[in-house]
């Protein structure tokens, strides 16, 4: 069984849960996620199966979108509706909608972000949660993330109440905090917040339209139909440059071969592109040489044989 499965995520859930409940159901062992989601979070978790698992990191780094809820007035331990009140200020003024779309303008961009301590980033070898359930606090790296598109989803023109909540949706680069951008949108407007809501609705080019359940996938595999929910490796590599060779070529690059860099192989040093086979197979991923000029050298093969 290979392939991406991608998968509706419920709430309640961490993404190593659905993981381990897909390795019961698909009866295999060979799976892995393409990034966290936190429990409260749903939706687009692509899913890697047996040979598609080797290309796990380039669907990671692919674009994503969410849509979303800041809610104005406190702020929590965990930066989301689960963690317990920290900080409460009562909004004592009207915000008008002008105010939100130049905060949101603001945060459109290269954005540095400190990651909260309730996150799977490590620090010294372990988790950050795991000081923070530990009720240590460390200091936390500081990352740079691209926000490339923040869209207001409320067409009110003014905001009022002791607390404010307003939905968005964001398109941004791996590695951001959707509950650390809610917080950044309060403390720009000058109150304490919190992301009290979150849906994921793309990743790696899947979106909801695309996604399963898990009672889906259950479904499929009681009637035999594994070819229903798996969609092949080459859909988590749509965003990699592909070069097409000849399969006296893809040969060579199934035993990992260092080849002649050609006049359509234009990339980005240190980039990885995709080597495919005249009927558009995936068969290995290949990036230019580091230390020999002219040369592009293999990083993964991806196939055993043709």
């Amino acid at each position: 069984m290979n392939g991406i499965l991608p998968l509706w995520k419920p709430k309640g859930l961490t993404s190593h849960d659905c993981v381990f409940k897909l390795r019961k159901i698909l009866k295999t062992k060979k799976v892995g996620h393409t990034g966290t989601l936190d429990p409260d979070v749903t939706g687009v978790l692509p899913i890697c199966i047996g040979r598609a698992t080797k290309i796990a990191e380039y669907l990671t780094e692919a674009g994503k979108a969410y849509e979303g809820e800041v809610t104005l007035g406190f702020s929590t331990t965990t930066e989301d509706a689960s963690g317990e009140k920290v900080e409460e200020k009562k909004i004592d003024q009207v915000i008008q909608r002008k105010r939100i779309l130049e905060v949101l303008e603001s945060l459109t961009g290269t954005i540095e972000q400190t990651p909260p301590m309730f996150s799977a980033v490590k620090v010294n070898g372990k988790k950050l949660y795991e000081y923070a359930r530990a009720g240590i606090e460390v200091e936390r790296p500081t990352r740079e993330v691209t926000i490339h598109e923040i869209t207001l989803l409320d067409d009110r023109s003014e905001f009022k109440g002791e607390t404010i909540s307003f939905r968005f949706r964001v398109k941004c680069s791996k590695g951001t905090y959707i509950r650390t951008l809610a917080v950044m949108m309060g403390e720009e407007l000058g109150f304490p917040a919190h992301m009290s809501d979150l849906t994921r609705i793309e990743s790696a080019g899947f979106k909801q339209e695309d996604c399963f359940t898990f009672a889906e996938v259950e479904e499929f595999m009681e009637s035999g139909q594994t070819d229903e929910f798996l969609l092949p490796l080459e859909r988590g590599l749509f965003h990699l440059p592909k070069f097409q060779i000849s399969d006296k070529v893809a040969k060579k690059v199934l035993n990992g071969a260092v080849l002649e860099q050609t006049k359509d192989v234009v990339v980005e040093k240190g980039k990885p592109f995709v080597m495919v086979d005249p009927a558009d197979k995936a068969i290995a991923i290949y990036q230019i040489h580091p230390t020999k000029v002219g040369l592009i050298k293999p990083v993964k093969v991806l196939v055993q044989e043709l």
